[in-house]
């Protein structure tokens, strides 16, 4: 059997508050799953139910086809980072993992190698209570990869990493996809899973809102725009707007227009003798496509939001 995560139906609830509803999804192997939603979606719920920390409802999620709880030494097949806190203060780094190792017949050996490649082996004989967020990360991440699973699931795991560090952990999650493992990753960071992520999972208030891959996601989210960049952005917003465009002004020297084709944009400009040094076809970032996507399904939302949601 390939390796594989199986969420069915999953409902969740704490007393009156639903936080996951009727989820249904599958990661397979080999690529890099990006599993995204609002604060409050329901992310950290679902994976704690994959991993038997918490009880589904109803419904049931499987790792390997089995639950969590069925599995032979389970770090073995399943690798997760939940919370980077999950370790004892007083508790030096390698004895953490050799604790861990122990727990499911692990070498020793193997210790050692997952802190050399998580880059904590010089401080190895730390105490964890003396380590920065970053490095408990480290920790955390070495402790999914100590039984050298087929299964990787990673909550937020450039929380706390400096560049470096993110790089890094980019690196290591498409060579863990590239291995023909399954790989999910949470995260709030839209630029990393852009760089990252080969599949999306995206929920709102614990429904499935999209799962669909990158490229797909990209491509409806850009549909027919383009940017335009000019210096004199507010002479081209009301010129397009006039001609029945919607313009959306970027934080560079540019903006956005969707209902014009690029040689109706160009003619106009022209016309009004607005200078413009580029018209190029707009790819979406990931971020415009999730703001898309999540619109309403975000529990704590500012007030220009709700005011920009009224006004559409």
């Amino acid at each position: 059997m390939q390796p594989s995560i199986d969420v069915r139906a999953v409902r969740k609830s704490y007393r009156e508050t639903v936080a996951v509803d009727g989820l249904t999804f599958s990661v397979r192997p080999g690529e890099v799953t990006g599993f995204v939603g609002p604060n409050g979606a329901g992310k950290s719920t679902t994976m704690r139910v994959v991993l038997g920390l918490d009880a589904a409802d109803s419904g049931e999620a499987l790792v390997n086809g089995k639950r969590y709880a069925s599995l032979d030494k389970p770090l073995t097949q399943v690798g997760a980072l939940i919370d980077a806190d999950a370790v004892h203060p007083s508790r030096r780094a390698r004895d953490h993992l050799l604790w861990l190792a122990h727990t499911n017949g692990i070498r020793v050996r193997r210790v050692d190698e997952v802190l050399e490649q998580v880059g904590l082996s010089s401080v190895a004989r730390k105490r964890a209570g003396g380590f920065s967020l970053g490095m408990r990360q480290r920790l955390g991440i070495a402790a999914a990869l100590l039984g050298d699973p087929p299964v990787l699931m990673l909550d937020e795991p450039t929380n706390g990493l400096d560049p470096d560090g993110i790089i890094w952990i980019r690196g290591l999650l498409r060579q863990l996809a590239g291995e023909g493992r399954v790989v999910l990753v949470s995260s709030h960071l839209m630029s990393e899973l852009q760089d990252t992520a080969d599949q999306l999972v995206v929920i709102g208030r614990g429904r499935m809102v999209a799962e669909t891959s990158m490229a797909a996601l990209l491509a409806a989210a850009s549909k027919d725009q383009v940017e335009v960049v000019t210096p004199e952005r507010g002479r081209a917003v009301t010129v397009l707007a006039n001609a029945g465009a919607t313009v959306t002004v970027q934080e560079t020297d540019s903006v956005i227009v969707a209902g014009l084709p690029g040689d109706s944009i160009a003619a106009l400009l022209a016309q009004a003798g607005v200078p413009f040094d580029e018209l190029r076809r707009h790819r979406a970032s990931l971020e415009e496509a999730y703001m898309e996507l999540t619109r309403g399904s975000v529990e704590f939302g500012t007030v220009e939001a709700a005011t920009d949601e009224v006004a559409r």
